[in-house]
C-alpha cells in the first residue's frame, strides 16, 4: 500500500491543486503514537533510538509545529483553527525507556508530549516503567503532561461483554480508580479540562464511547488519520509509529496526510462477530474523490461499490483476523498530500 501512495505522488495535477484550495479545512492536526524507546525486545511496539531522533530532528528542521495534545483538543472543541503543520507527540503506557531515552531527545527540540498513564503497575514500582517522581520531573519542565490509560490496562470492549449492568461499573471502576491515583500523584499536569483516556490496545465500540462521554472524557484511538473540526471526540486517530510503521518513509507520508472529507459513515459502532465478518461499510463523503481506494491492515484492497458520486459501500475480500483490523482510505490530494481516513474493527471472536 505505502509504496502505491508514494508512487502516485508524482501524479497531481493543476485540477488537484485547486480542490484542496477551495476546500473547507479549517486546519488538521498529526497524532503520533509511541510506546517503549529502545526496547528491540519488544518490537511491536518499539521504535529505535537512531529512528526516534531522526523523526523529532526531521520535525525540528522542517518546522512543525509540535504541540500539547491539549491545545489540539481544545481547538477542536471551540472550533478554532489549527496551525499548518500541527504535530502532536502521544506516548502510551509510561515505560521507563519515556524518561531515561525519549526525554532527552524530547528535551533537545524542547517537544513536548502527552503520557498515557495506567496506573497499577507503577502502583506496584515495576521497574520497567516511570515512577511518579520521573513524571513529576517531566511535567515541571513543561514538556510533558498526563492522561488516563485505565488502572490496568484491560480490554474495556471485551470485559463482562454480556452483562451490560456489570460492564459499565467495571468500566468505570477501571477508569476512576486511575483517574483519582493520576489526580493525587500528577495534579496540575494531569489534562482535567477536559480529561482525556487512551484506550487500551486502542479498541472501543459504542457503549464504552457513551460511558466516555458520561464521564465527561475525550477518547483516543490508535487507527490512523489526521484530527480536525470533522473528528469524533470520543475516538481521535492516531498513526502509529512502532515497529514497520515508523520508518521516515512512512512517517513522512503521515505527516502530509489531510482529512478526507467524511460527512456520515454507515455506523460508529467497531464490533465484528462472526455474522458480520467481513462488516460491510460504507461512506458518505462532502464531493467526489477520485482515485479514492479503501484497504484491510495488511494493505489488501477492499472491494467497493460507488452508490452516487459522494457515497461508497465496502466490504473486505476476506474474514477479518482476530484481534483487530480496519478499513482504511486514502486518496491522493494537492502539494504532495494525501487524503486519509480509518475505521477501527474489533473482532470478538477468531474465525474457525
Amino acid at each position: 500500500m505505502l509504496k502505491l501512495l508514494l508512487f502516485t505522488l508524482l501524479s497531481i495535477t493543476a485540477f488537484d491543486s485547486a480542490l484542496l484550495a477551495k476546500s473547507k479545512d479549517q486546519g488538521h492536526a498529526i497524532l503520533l503514537q509511541y510506546h517503549r524507546f529502545g526496547e528491540s525486545r519488544y518490537p511491536s511496539t518499539d521504535i529505535s533510538m537512531d529512528l526516534f531522533k531522526k523523526q523529532m530532528e526531521y520535525l525540528y528542521n522542517n518546522h512543525y509545529n509540535v504541540v500539547p495534545l491539549s491545545q489540539v483538543v481544545e481547538a477542536l472543541i471551540h472550533k478554532k483553527p489549527l496551525p499548518p503543520k500541527t504535530v502532536v507527540i502521544t506516548i502510551d503506557d509510561a515505560y521507563k525507556t519515556v524518561y531515561t531515552k525519549a526525554y532527552l531527545i524530547l528535551k533537545k527540540y524542547n517537544f513536548p508530549a502527552i503520557i498515557f498513564v495506567n496506573s497499577m503497575p507503577i502502583i506496584h514500582q515495576s521497574k520497567r516503567y516511570m515512577t511518579w517522581n520521573e513524571m513529576r520531573e517531566m511535567g515541571k519542565s513543561g514538556l510533558a503532561e498526563f492522561a488516563n490509560h485505565t488502572y490496568s490496562h484491560e480490554y474495556l470492549v471485551r470485559i463482562d461483554a454480556d452483562k451490560p449492568e456489570q460492564y459499565e461499573k467495571d468500566v468505570r471502576k477501571e477508569i476512576l480508580k486511575c483517574e483519582k491515583k493520576l489526580q493525587k500523584e500528577l495534579g496540575e499536569y494531569l489534562c482535567s479540562n477536559p480529561k482525556m483516556l487512551a484506550y487500551p490496545f486502542g479498541e472501543f465500540d459504542v457503549r464504552l464511547m457513551k460511558i466516555l462521554k458520561k464521564l465527561g472524557y475525550v477518547g483516543i484511538a490508535q487507527n490512523s488519520g489526521p484530527v480536525s473540526q470533522r473528528s469524533n471526540l470520543l475516538a481521535l486517530t492516531r498513526f502509529p509509529m512502532s515497529g514497520n510503521f515508523g520508518k521516515m518513509k512512512s512517517f513522512i507520508l503521515k505527516l502530509h496526510t489531510v482529512p478526507l472529507a467524511v460527512t456520515s459513515t454507515s455506523t460508529e459502532d467497531t464490533i465484528v462477530t462472526k455474522e458480520n465478518n467481513p462488516p460491510l461499510f460504507s461512506l458518505k463523503l462532502e464531493r467526489k474523490y477520485k482515485d479514492l481506494q479503501c484497504f484491510t491492515s495488511n494493505g489488501k484492497k477492499i472491494d467497493m461499490k460507488w452508490l452516487s458520486d459522494t457515497e461508497v459501500q465496502m466490504q473486505s475480500k476476506v474474514v477479518l483476523k482476530y484481534p483487530r483490523d480496519h478499513y482504511t482510505c486514502t486518496a491522493w490530494a494537492a502539494r504532495g498530500k494525501w487524503y486519509w481516513f480509518s475505521h477501527m474493527w474489533v473482532v470478538l471472536k477468531e474465525v474457525e
